[in-house]
């Protein structure tokens, strides 16, 4: 009983548990007053960093601030930025020619591509090109032995003096015949036999001939030449080897350079304007740059136009040719093609980077006397690189804003920054205002504030 009755005694591990704790709250309590305090220096900073930006108030600060003259009221904020003058570069509008030019992806295609087979059978015997050397029509290639068809020549020679004897007698006899026919002293049968007998030694002759011809043809074309003028590739077969006719390889291919072709395709919309120039008898310039669009290969003219339209792509092929005087164009090579169709003189150009595009089209911001600046639309003409011709919405000596107009709108005011080229002639003079010039040019955005205060 006396154990039972101690047995709640063990009350004290509370006790004991509370007593375990204690050391757990003092080692939190230095954390949490870092924390306070790590919060309270974060708040500091921060409000004197806004103390610090409404005392200096770079937004809203007037002119005489730095002078010691009296703000302002009020902070007139992105507001007043909005109406600062934004510096531009702009460019007059000016009379010039407009080329109206076609630019399409061609093709470099070779007007004649050659693979040299030989006529006969029989040895290889020499190979007389080396590989990619430029040939003429004419030019012996390579040698096939031709002694198995001199042999066959003087064969048929010599059937053909055999007949020839043969003929001879013949017709010798037929005359004797036709004297004792006329006697009367044999059947006229006799005769029409020995008539009969000459034609065919004729024939046999005439025969034996053609033979001749044929195996002195057979030398001919063991020794190969060139059919076309062009530049010869790898060779396929080496010498020492026997080659046939029906070789599908060949022994080399010959490429046709000068002149070459370039093949490309324009929209058949682009059709009515190039048959309208052909037809009066004009002969439309073309030029192929290389594949960047940045350097000109050679100058041609265009040739001929394909007989039908592509009713899958509704393009049309044409077909330029070009001298290649300088071997610039080369065999499938891919280039950028221009045709020149038309030139228009007198057309109001300006700089490419004028010409903006917004929902309603494209237009241009045009510098109005007081240096302000108004939408104007416009109808674009032909373009050429970095010029744009105008249509209609312009007219010449207009300024228009050719670059800083990402913060411009309608009535907003601008001043005119100097262009790289009188701040470089303006620094290569010397002094300090020079030096002071080039600052100004590389900060626009500062001069152009200082400038409209």
């Amino acid at each position: 009983m006396a154990e039972q009755e101690n047995h709640p005694r063990p009350q004290p591990q509370p006790g004991k548990h509370e007593h375990d704790s204690a050391p757990r709250v003092e080692t939190g309590a230095p954390t949490g007053r870092a924390g306070t305090r790590r919060r309270i220096a974060i708040a500091a900073v921060v409000l004197l960093a806004l103390i610090a930006l409404i005392w200096w108030r770079p937004w809203g600060r007037p002119s005489g601030a730095g002078t010691g003259v009296a703000p302002t009221k009020g902070r007139p904020g992105r507001a007043a930025f909005a109406n600062m003058p934004q510096p531009v570069h702009v460019a007059a509008a000016a009379a010039g020619e407009m080329p109206i030019v076609l630019t399409a992806l061609g093709t470099v295609t070779p007007l004649a591509t050659v693979t040299v087979k030989t006529q006969l059978s029989g040895t290889l015997q020499s190979v007389a090109f080396k590989e990619g050397q430029l040939v003429k029509a004419g030019d012996v290639l390579a040698q096939i032995d031709p002694r198995p068809y001199q042999i066959s020549l003087a064969n048929a020679q010599g059937a053909l003096a055999k007949d020839t004897a043969l003929l001879q007698t013949a017709r010798l006899d037929l005359k004797r015949y036709q004297t004792l026919l006329a006697q009367d002293s044999i059947a006229s049968q006799q005769v029409d036999t020995q008539a009969s007998l000459v034609k065919q030694y004729e024939g046999q002759v005439q025969s034996d001939r053609a033979s001749i011809d044929t195996y002195k043809l057979d030398l001919t074309y063991a020794r190969i030449t060139a059919p076309v003028s062009g530049r010869v590739g790898l060779r396929q077969v080496d010498p020492g080897n026997y080659v046939t006719p029906s070789d599908a390889n060949g022994i080399v291919v010959i490429t046709q350079l000068q002149p070459i072709s370039v093949i490309f395709t324009t929209s058949e919309d682009n059709l009515p304007a190039i048959l309208k120039q052909m037809h009066a008898g004009a002969k439309l310039s073309a030029t192929a740059y290389d594949r960047n669009n940045t350097m000109p290969l050679e100058t041609g003219y265009l040739d001929t136009i394909d007989n039908q339209i592509d009713t899958a792509t509704g393009t049309v092929k044409l077909r330029a040719l070009f001298p290649n005087t300088s071997q610039m164009l080369f065999p499938n090579q891919f280039v950028n093609a221009r045709l020149l169709i038309d030139t228009l003189h007198d057309a109001v150009i300006v700089p490419s980077s004028a010409v903006l595009n917004g929902a309603n089209g494209p237009f241009a911001y045009v510098v109005k006397p007081d240096n302000t600046v108004t939408v104007r639309p416009l109808k674009v003409g032909p373009v050429d690189g970095e010029r744009t011709s105008i249509a209609a919405g312009l007219a010449l000596g207009e300024r228009v804003v050719i670059d800083g107009s990402d913060r411009l709108r309608e009535g907003a005011k601008i001043t005119v920054a100097p262009d790289a080229a009188t701040v470089l002639h303006a620094a290569s003079s010397g002094g300090g205002g020079a030096a002071s010039g080039a600052h100004g040019h590389h900060r626009k955005s500062a001069s152009g504030s200082a400038g409209a205060q």
